[in-house]
């Protein structure tokens, strides 16, 4: 049992989701590339020596830190969308943490991320594979 919303009686919930979570998705890849050039620059370009771990470094912590402070990243906020766990309840900082992780796992492993977004286009709450694992779900903001 779940107090999430029904996929069947309460659609409206999920209603453009998966095109909502590229949306975001994009915007928060150019905010992350963003911020991480402002790194590259405050570190006197010593930064691209390190820029794939710093890209890493940096998108990890947004996208950590803005979950936990508002169960959604700034392109989600902007595309209407917000995390919630399985309790329909917003993420905390720990389960943040874990779903960033998860992102980045499948980032690493482009299977994993193929998988993912099938799932996303074909799963009744248009779950990703993070979120199969942890019980979390992308919900519309407003309905």
């Amino acid at each position: 049992m779940t107090a999430l919303p029904d996929p069947d009686y309460q659609a409206e919930f999920y209603a453009s989701v998966p095109a909502k979570r590229l949306i975001a998705w994009v915007i928060d890849s150019i905010l992350i590339f963003t911020l991480s050039a402002a790194a590259v620059l405050l570190t006197a370009f010593t930064g691209l020596l390190i820029w794939p771990l710093l890209y890493l470094a940096v998108g990890f912590a947004y996208r950590t830190v803005t979950i936990a402070n508002g169960s959604a990243t700034w392109g989600m906020r902007f595309a209407g969308i917000e995390l919630r766990d399985s309790a329909g309840q917003r993420l905390d900082s720990g389960l943040a943490a874990l779903h960033t992780a998860g992102y980045s796992l499948s980032l690493g492993f482009p299977v994993l991320q193929v998988i993912s977004i099938i799932l996303m286009l074909t799963s009744p709450r248009g779950q990703g594979l993070t979120d199969h694992f942890l019980g979390t779900v992308m919900l519309n903001r407003r309905v």
